[in-house]
């Protein structure tokens, strides 16, 4: 579908439709914190994100499970599989803002390694983007000024994961489904989850079910809507909506956990985002 000006309300609907799955993931994730390890919290994901595909595709048909890369998708799984832990991981232990706030550094990250594997122009908007991207994170961060929490470069590594994961799904949309790559990824990496959590695994308490429960709605249906947002609108027009979660972020940790963020979060993002912007808007 080619975006048009009637189109844009409809991208505008489904990325908050989107904002919304990100805000639930990371509240979900906090709540399952309090009990259950970020592996755990991974494997229950993928169990919820399974079963729905399977009925998906009962209604499609068993044959867009296969794949002409699954070797590409063992790698790329196995490289999500540790972006969400450090994400989980992060988001239990500093304020979820902070988390989003970093994790904006992916298209930065991703432009870097289109242009190392991708073979993809490196042109002076790109650089620029970079090196803000990198200025942003260290006005977060503030080495040496303020106290570097672990959590934040685990964050810092989920960003970058996520990344590389979008370099192997730029390869794989050429030939696979967008159902076909969401059952690889969850198929994949279940067992790695189970395996990580095996040891200490715990049966959260009945409160902490339905957060399970939207762990996996949401894992499935963030993916879904963003694709929708997309679809409907130029990436000039949605990504800039998607930079709305560390207000929203901000405000629902606020009420929720009493979370105060620190005002450079929000500086160094501003210096993302411009990063970012340029990015787009240079092509």
């Amino acid at each position: 579908m080619t975006p048009t000006p009637k189109s844009l309300p409809l991208a505008v609907a489904w990325m908050f439709a989107a904002l919304v799955s990100f805000l639930l993931m990371a509240i979900a994730g906090r709540e399952l914190s309090a009990e259950v390890g970020p592996a755990q919290i991974v494997a229950f994901r993928n169990m919820i994100c399974l079963a729905l595909l399977a009925v998906i595709l009962a209604r499609l048909g068993w044959k867009h499970a296969r794949s002409a890369k699954p070797g590409r998708h063992v790698l790329r799984n196995a490289i999500h599989f540790g972006a969400q832990f450090g994400w989980f991981y992060a988001i239990a232990r500093i304020p979820i803002a902070e988390v989003f706030a970093i994790e904006f550094t992916t298209p930065i990250w991703t432009a870097l390694l289109a242009a190392l594997f991708l073979g993809e122009r490196l042109t002076v908007s790109r650089v620029t983007a970079i090196a803000l991207g990198f200025g942003g994170v260290l006005v977060i961060l503030r080495p040496g000024v303020a106290i570097l929490d672990p959590a934040a470069f685990a964050a810092l590594g989920a960003a970058f994961g996520y990344a590389c994961s979008y370099i192997f799904t730029k390869d794989l949309v050429a030939t696979d489904r967008p159902v076909t790559i969401l059952l690889w990824m969850n198929a994949v990496q279940l067992p790695l989850a189970l395996a990580a959590s095996a040891s200490i695994w715990v049966a959260p308490s009945p409160a902490l079910w339905p957060w399970v429960v939207v762990t996996g709605i949401v894992g499935l249906s963030s993916h879904y809507c963003l694709s929708r947002a997309l679809q409907y609108g130029e990436a000039t027009v949605v990504t800039p909506i998607d930079f709305l979660r560390l207000p929203l972020a901000a405000a629902v940790a606020w009420m929720l956990y009493g979370e105060r963020v620190d005002p450079w979060v929000f500086i160094g993002a501003a210096i993302i985002f411009g990063g970012v912007w340029l990015n787009l808007r240079r092509g």
